[in-house]
């Protein structure tokens, strides 16, 4: 199988094109040509600078790096230039492009950022896959469970309503260009990421720094819904929808067991062997973050797998308190 990953060099990029690789396929990085820094939205986490030479190979030419700029096109209609042949023929786009989410107050130029990268970023990528003669069959594109917005106790599938703050209707725009693909007869599964757990990169190396300093505890009120699911998992689902032509739409990318906050911080602590006792509070986090902390820290996301249930798919990771152990002690 040939891949074409955005956003490889992110946290999910670099495992997904590490499994990839491992067992024998081919990854066309599309690197971003751009001088200014960039992030990858991969697990939330900054990516490193996506440089090297366009076009060049490695790793027994299963790795193919390919530059391309979506925010300036080939004058001429050819976003790929010289490299076009090298992306051709792919069975697969895996869209994982995108500014860190948490990395910033979200202030009016940073929502921009984000959308830029997310809704933008998108667009080009259809519209250059589009120029190819023989380009993929399949878009599997990045979302997130922040298109529920905050639901309280309500359990969310894929066919719940998406909500109506920042980061929802973010999401909404950002699926809506993927779902263009589908003019174009690929196939799209648009994939809801929930907190992607790694021991060195995304969300929990921030979770657990309060933890290290002995300072831990529950977010707020702690009662919020907490949807996870560990990087092992998120890469195993990545490539259960990429080989698996049957799976098209709204992907619910989370583990089985989502636990408030409070568990998730006694969870921790337990992991860590610290305590889990200073709870930060909510009205220092709104000060803090503003917008942020509500979206990303104090909303309420009880959201279940349904389509992967249904998939019969198995998780190496079920429950948390395992997740954490096998995630902590990873190298």
């Amino acid at each position: 199988m040939k891949v074409v990953i955005t956003g490889s060099s992110g946290l999910v990029g670099t495992a997904l094109t590490e499994s990839l690789v491992r067992d024998g396929h081919t990854v066309v990085r599309l690197l971003h040509t751009v001088a200014k820094k960039e992030e990858s939205k991969s697990g939330g986490g900054p990516r490193q600078r996506e440089n090297g030479s366009p076009g060049q190979k490695s790793d027994g030419v299963r790795v193919v790096k390919v530059a391309w700029n979506p925010n300036v096109r080939d004058p001429e209609g050819e976003p790929f230039g010289a490299d076009r042949e090298k992306i051709e023929g792919a069975d697969a786009a895996v869209n994982l492009a995108g500014a860190s989410i948490a990395g910033k107050r979200w202030s009016e130029e940073r929502k921009a950022v984000l959308r830029s990268s997310r809704v933008d970023v998108t667009r080009e990528l259809v519209r250059s896959l589009e120029k190819l003669k023989d380009g993929p069959k399949t878009l599997v594109s990045a979302s997130a469970i922040g298109y529920y917005g905050n639901c309280g106790d309500g359990v969310l599938t894929e066919a719940s309503k998406a909500g109506g703050d920042f980061l929802a209707r973010l999401t909404q725009e950002w699926e809506a260009e993927a779902l263009k693909a589908e003019a174009l007869g690929m196939r799209v599964a648009r994939l809801r990421f929930g907190i992607i757990l790694a021991k060195h990169g995304g969300a929990l190396p921030q979770m657990m720094r309060p933890f290290q300093f002995g300072a831990g505890g529950r977010i707020g009120s702690g009662q919020q819904w907490m949807s996870w699911i560990t990087l092992q998992d998120t890469v195993m689902v990545i490539r259960k929808v990429l080989e698996n032509r049957a799976v098209s739409g709204a992907v619910n990318v989370v583990a089985p067991q989502p636990v408030r906050n409070a568990d998730f911080a006694r969870a921790l602590g337990r992991a860590m062997h610290r305590p889990a006792i200073l709870p930060a509070p909510a009205f220092a986090l709104k000060f803090a973050l503003g917008e942020m902390a509500e979206a990303l820290l104090l909303a309420s996301q009880r959201v279940a797998p349904a389509r992967l249930e249904q998939l019969g798919h198995r998780f190496a990771q079920r429950e948390l308190n395992s997740a954490l152990a096998s995630v902590l002690a990873e190298r």
